[in-house]
C-alpha cells in the first residue's frame, strides 16, 4: 500500500508544470522579475574611483559613479556627450599672461586652456547613512562609538540614510583626492602635469598628512587648487597646463565622478575601516544603481537608485540601428531594469552550462564552447549554429579598441635603424607573418587585421582602399590582400639577405623573440612564429621569462623582437600614434615606446596632430604619419582582436560599446518570456527515478515475499 502511495506521488510531482525548476540557482530571486543575471570570476579589487581602474571595477563602479560626460551607446565613431554637465565644455586657450587667444592658436603658443563646465541643477546622490543628520543639524554616523557600531556588519545596517544635490565642489573634492597620499591613484602622475597647481597640491598634501594622527579625517576642504574654481554649485572651471583636447575623455571617466565629502569622513572613521566598511567597498554615487549587497565570495547586487535623475535612451545612432531594433526604446526613461546580480563563477563550464539553462541571461565565448555555438558556413562566414538558433540565442560581434602588435627595438643593430637594409628587412617579414592565418588558427577567427595603430570605431581609422598598409597588401577586387611570399623574398634579396643568408657573412640570419608567454599553452603560438620567419629562411629563437624580466628587457632595450598589445584609454588617435612618439622612447625616457622609434618628421606631425581638434586637417597628418611608419615598419601592426557575446532572446538593446562602461542602464530583459523559456528547457524528468525506483521494488519483493513466507512457517 505504502508502495502505490509513493508512486501517485511521484507522478504527480512529474506532471506538475508549476512548479519553479529544481535546478534554479535563484530560489530567493524568484519573485523579482526585472533582473538582470550576470557572472563574475573575481571580486573587484578598487571600487573607489580614484583608485579604480581595471575592467572588471570599471564594470561595477561606472553603474554608480557619475562623471561629467559619457560616450553616446549607440554613435560610432564614439561620440562624447553630457552626462552630469549640461553640455560639452567651452574651451578657453590663454598665454602665459592668462590672456585669452583664439581657438586657431599654435598649440606652443598656448600656457594654459579653460574648460568651463556648467552642472545639471537637481541631480542627488543615492540613499547613505553618511548624509542622515540630528534635528540638530549634526551628522548621525559621523562620531560613531563602539556601542554604535557593535550591531553594524555592512552598509545595510545603518537605520538611517538620507542624500543630497551633487555640486561643482564634489568634483573640486574629487580630484583633489586623485592626489591623496592614501590612495595612490593610478593617474596622480599624468594629470600632476596638466591641471595647474595639482603637483603642488600634491606635495602640500604628501607634508601634511604625515604630521596628522593616522586615525583623523584627512579633510580636504581645508586646500585650495589653483587650477579649479568653483564658480557657484552649478558652474566649474578647470584649468590644464597647454593645449591637450583629449583631456575632455578623461573627463568621462569615474575618476572624474563627484565625490562627496561626507562620505570620505563617514568611512575615515577607525571603526568602519576595521570592519572593511570602505568606499572601496561601498560606493556612494548619483548613477542609475546602488551596490546594495557586497559579498564577493559569492554575490554582489545592484539596485536601482531611487534618486536616479532624468535620463532617456537615445532617440538617434548609426545608419542601421533602427533596423537592428536599437532605436524601440528611444525617449523611454532609464533605466528599464530594477537589480542586477553577480554570481561568483570561477570555473567557464558551469557558468557556460547555467547560460544554456537560461540563468545567465548573456555569455561570452570561450574556445571551450566556441565550437559548441559558432560554425563556419560554406562561404566561410560565422554563423551559430542550429542549436544555439534553437534556443533563439543572438550573437552580437565588435571589433575591440584594442591593438596586439610585433614591436622590432629600433636600437638593435640589425632589426633597428633607418637604414633601407633594416627598412626592407622589417618590411618582409611583415609580409611573411601572415595575421590572418594567425587569426583563424589562435583567435578562432575573431580579429580584424591592422593596418596601422588606430582600430575602428576611433577618428582617424579609414575603410577601404585607402586604409590599407601598402608595403604589405595589395587592394584586389575590393579587398585588401596580403602580397605573396615572392615579394617578401624580393625585399629579403634587396636587404642583402637572400634567402635569409647574410650575403656579407655567409651565415643564415638568426633573430630572437622575446616573450613572456613561457606555458605549455603558449607552445603553438610560439611554434608558429617559428614557421612565419622560416618563410625568409630566417632562424627565430625564442626567448621565455617570466613578466618581470620581460619588463626588464623591455626597459633596458635588451630585447630584439616582442609582442605587446595596447587598449584605448580614450577613443583619440593620440592614445595610439603616442606609443611610436620618440620623446616617449622606453630606453631614453621611460615612455611606452617600446620599440625606441624616432622619426623627427613623425614627431612634428604627432605634436601637431594631438593638439588639434578633428576635422580634415587632423585626417590629413594622421593619413601623413600613417604613411611614415607603414614604410619604416617599426611594427608589424597585428590585428585588433573581436568580441562575441552571447545573448538570449528576452534580452535586448545590446549594442556592444568599447568605450561606454556604464551600458546597463540602456539594457532591458523581458521577466516573462525568460520565465517560460527557463521552464521549458529546465523540466524536471522523474521517469528514470521512477524507472529506477520499480527495478529495485522488483528486485527485493522476491526476498521480502521470502521473508514472509518464512515468518509465517515459524509461527505455525
Amino acid at each position: 500500500m505504502k508502495f502505490f502511495l509513493l508512486l501517485i506521488t511521484l507522478i504527480a510531482l512529474a506532471s506538475c508544470d508549476k512548479q519553479r525548476p529544481p535546478n534554479d540557482p535563484y530560489p530567493s530571486e524568484s519573485a523579482v522579475g526585472n533582473t538582470l543575471y550576470m557572472a563574475f570570476a573575481e571580486r573587484p579589487k578598487h571600487l573607489d574611483p580614484a583608485r579604480a581602474y581595471s575592467d572588471n571595477e570599471y564594470g561595477l563602479i561606472a553603474q554608480i559613479y557619475e562623471p561629467l560626460y559619457q560616450y553616446n551607446y549607440l554613435k560610432r565613431p564614439y561620440t562624447l556627450e553630457p552626462l552630469t554637465a549640461t553640455g560639452l565644455p567651452t574651451i578657453r586657450l590663454l598665454d602665459s599672461g592668462l590672456q585669452p587667444l583664439p581657438d586657431s592658436a599654435p598649440a606652443d603658443s598656448v600656457a594654459y586652456s579653460e574648460y568651463d563646465i556648467q552642472i545639471k541643477p537637481g541631480i542627488r546622490y543615492q540613499p547613505h547613512p553618511a548624509f542622515a543628520r540630528l534635528p540638530d543639524g549634526n551628522y548621525r554616523y559621523h562620531a560613531l562609538t563602539q556601542d554604535a557600531l557593535s550591531n553594524i556588519h555592512g552598509i545595510g545596517d545603518f537605520e538611517e540614510t538620507a542624500a543630497r544635490e551633487v555640486i561643482a565642489q564634489d568634483y573640486l573634492y574629487q580630484i583633489m583626492r586623485l592626489v591623496h597620499p592614501q590612495l595612490h591613484s593610478p593617474i596622480a602622475e599624468l594629470m600632476q602635469d596638466y591641471i595647474f597647481g595639482l603637483k603642488e597640491l600634491g606635495q602640500q598634501l604628501e607634508q601634511d598628512f604625515r604630521k596628522q594622527p593616522p586615525e583623523a579625517f584627512f579633510d580636504l576642504r581645508n586646500y585650495k587648487l589653483e587650477g579649479v574654481k568653483v564658480v557657484d554649485d552649478h558652474h566649474l572651471i578647470i584649468r590644464i597646463k597647454g593645449k591637450f583636447p583629449q583631456f575632455r575623455f578623461w573627463l568621462a571617466m569615474p575618476f572624474f565622478a563627484p565625490m562627496p565629502w561626507e562620505a570620505d569622513a563617514f568611512y575615515a572613521q577607525p571603526g568602519l575601516v576595521a570592519k572593511n566598511i570602505s568606499l572601496d567597498w561601498f560606493p556612494v554615487g548619483s548613477g542609475a544603481f546602488m551596490l546594495s549587497e557586497n559579498n564577493p565570495n559569492r554575490r554582489m547586487l545592484l539596485s536601482r537608485n531611487p534618486n536616479f535623475h532624468e535620463e532617456y535612451y537615445p532617440a538617434e545612432g548609426e545608419a542601421g540601428d533602427a533596423a537592428a531594433g536599437y532605436l524601440r526604446d528611444a525617449g523611454h526613461k532609464l533605466p528599464f531594469l530594477d537589480r542586477v546580480l553577480y554570481t561568483l563563477e570561477k570555473e567557464s563550464i558551469p557558468y557556460w552550462n547555467k547560460f544554456l539553462q537560461g540563468y545567465y541571461d548573456s555569455s561570452g565565448l570561450s574556445s571551450d564552447n566556441f565550437d559548441q555555438a559558432v560554425q563556419f558556413s560554406g562561404q566561410g562566414a560565422m554563423e551559430l549554429s542550429p542549436a544555439m538558433k534553437e534556443k533563439g540565442i543572438e550573437l552580437k560581434t565588435s571589433v575591440a579598441t584594442t591593438l596586439f602588435y610585433m614591436g622590432f627595438n629600433m636600437l638593435d643593430p640589425i632589426l633597428g635603424g633607418a637604414t633601407d637594409r633594416a627598412i626592407k628587412l622589417r618590411q618582409a617579414i611583415g609580409i611573411a607573418v601572415d595575421y590572418e592565418e594567425f587569426i583563424a588558427i589562435f583567435a578562432n577567427g575573431r580579429g580584424v587585421p591592422a593596418q596601422g595603430v588606430i582600430p575602428p570605431g576611433i577618428y582617424g581609422n579609414e575603410e577601404g582602399e585607402a586604409s590599407i598598409n601598402p608595403f604589405i597588401y595589395d587592394w584586389v577586387n575590393g579587398e585588401a590582400q596580403r602580397k605573396n611570399l615572392a615579394a617578401a623574398q624580393k625585399l629579403m634579396e634587396e636587404a642583402g639577405y637572400p634567402g635569409g643568408v647574410d650575403s656579407s657573412t655567409g651565415k643564415q640570419l638568426i633573430l630572437y623573440l622575446d616573450t613572456s608567454a613561457n606555458g605549455p599553452d603558449s607552445k603553438a603560438t610560439m611554434n608558429w612564429y617559428r614557421k612565419q620567419f622560416a618563410k625568409l629562411g630566417i632562424q627565430l629563437v625564442i626567448r621565455a621569462t617570466d613578466y618581470n624580466q620581460f619588463q626588464q628587457k623591455i626597459q633596458a632595450g635588451n630585447a630584439q623582437i616582442y609582442t605587446l598589445g595596447w587598449n584605448a584609454d580614450y577613443p583619440d588617435p593620440e592614445n595610439f600614434f603616442f606609443l611610436l612618439y620618440g620623446p616617449n622612447a622606453k630606453v631614453a625616457n621611460g615612455g611606452e615606446n617600446a620599440s625606441n622609434y624616432r622619426n623627427e618628421p613623425f614627431d612634428r606631425l604627432f605634436e601637431r596632430m594631438r593638439s588639434m581638434d578633428d576635422g580634415p586637417e587632423r585626417l590629413k597628418l594622421i593619413r601623413q604619419m600613417h604613411d611614415i611608419i607603414r614604410h619604416d615598419a617599426p611594427w608589424l601592426f597585428g590585428y585588433h582582436p573581436k568580441g562575441f557575446a552571447l545573448h538570449h532572446a528576452w534580452y535586448s538593446n545590446l549594442k556592444p560599446n568599447q568605450m561606454a562602461n556604464n551600458e546597463i542602464k540602456y539594457l532591458h530583459i523581458d521577466p516573462v518570456l525568460r520565465e517560460h523559456d527557463r521552464r521549458a528547457w529546465n523540466r524536471p524528468v522523474y521517469w528514470p527515478f521512477i524507472a529506477a525506483l520499480l527495478i529495485l521494488i522488483a528486485a527485493l519483493v522476491p526476498a521480502w515475499l521470502s521473508y514472509r513466507k518464512r515468518q509465517r512457517a515459524s509461527i505455525s
